[in-house]
């Protein structure tokens, strides 16, 4: 299969989820047609099964059934909150770390007219590129960064971001697999390119037990099938409560101004609830610079 050793196996779970729930859960509000092209040929057959409601009777394929569909349940809501607090924040430039295999530079409407930059791993990134290069309309700025080595601020400056002029930052499923001091490295670099009336939009977990049990539970279900789980590989290293993120905001000029879990988002939506612990344990904070 083509692609790029070390690409992260994180982003084409999400990517599934995303096309497994494309135009089927919450419709008008949840739609992403670049995801099932920004699969290859063997990642979509598992999307097929859940789109279709038909779990496979091989326990190997059951378990990759049950984990796409687990993930469309999370990525609905995250992907609905994150995009209205995108819409409603009209700035000239949007910033998304660590991309993986996200589709807004194509998907949205909304972003037309504005500079797009997608921050990745490079070996990620290069993946992704590969992936889409098929899609219509023009592609984002890629800007290969490591975040636990590179600095941020040069590489986007480089690629032609302007720290004068108010960014959109998203900042999506990446907080967990960094530790809190690359977060909080992060945070600094973001808010030293960031003009006033800039926004940030953070995706993370909240501790707790239940859902590092979970986790365990997903490896060994995928271990049961011979094959190693992705989180091994990609391991959780930060959790955060709600008050120590925004006070790690705050340090760095910016303030709170929508905070929520996702649980609260998917009843709104009336969409899927079974797996309330992760969706109330996974949050999205909006903040704005002053």
């Amino acid at each position: 299969m083509p692609g790029t050793p070390a690409a992260s196996r994180t982003a084409v779970l999400v990517c599934q989820g995303r096309a497994a729930a494309d135009g089927l859960v919450a419709p008008g509000r949840f739609a992403d047609p670049t995801a099932m092209r920004l699969l290859r040929a063997d990642e979509r057959e598992a999307v097929d099964w859940v789109r279709n409601d038909a779990a496979p009777r091989s326990w190997r394929q059951r378990v990759d059934y049950e984990t796409v569909r687990a993930c469309a349940e999370m990525i609905v809501p995250r992907t609905v909150a994150i995009d209205d607090a995108v819409r409603a924040h009209h700035s000239s430039q949007v910033v998304i770390l660590g991309a993986g295999l996200d589709g807004r530079a194509w998907r949205m409407p909304e972003l037309a007219g504005r500079s797009i930059f997608e921050v990745d791993h490079p070996n990620s990134q290069r993946d992704k590129r590969e992936r889409a290069e098929g899609l219509p309309g023009a592609p984002p700025t890629f800007v290969a960064v490591n975040f636990g080595r590179d600095r941020l601020a040069e590489a986007l400056a480089a690629a032609g971001h302007r720290p004068d002029e108010p960014t959109t930052w998203i900042w999506e499923g990446v907080v967990p697999y960094l530790t809190v001091a690359e977060v909080s490295t992060t945070v600094a670099a973001l808010a030293a390119c960031s003009a006033p009336t800039s926004r940030l939009v953070v995706n993370f977990q909240l501790p707790g037990t239940a859902l590092t049990l979970g986790r365990l539970v997903a490896r060994m279900l995928m271990a049961s099938t011979g094959r190693r789980s992705f989180w091994a590989t990609e391991p959780w290293r930060s959790t955060w409560t709600p008050a120590a993120m925004a006070a790690l905001l705050a340090r760095h000029g910016f303030t709170v101004t929508d905070d929520h879990d996702l649980l609260a988002t998917a009843r709104a939506l009336a969409v899927p609830t079974r797996r309330t612990t992760s969706l109330a344990r996974s949050r999205v904070m909006v903040a704005d610079r002053a």
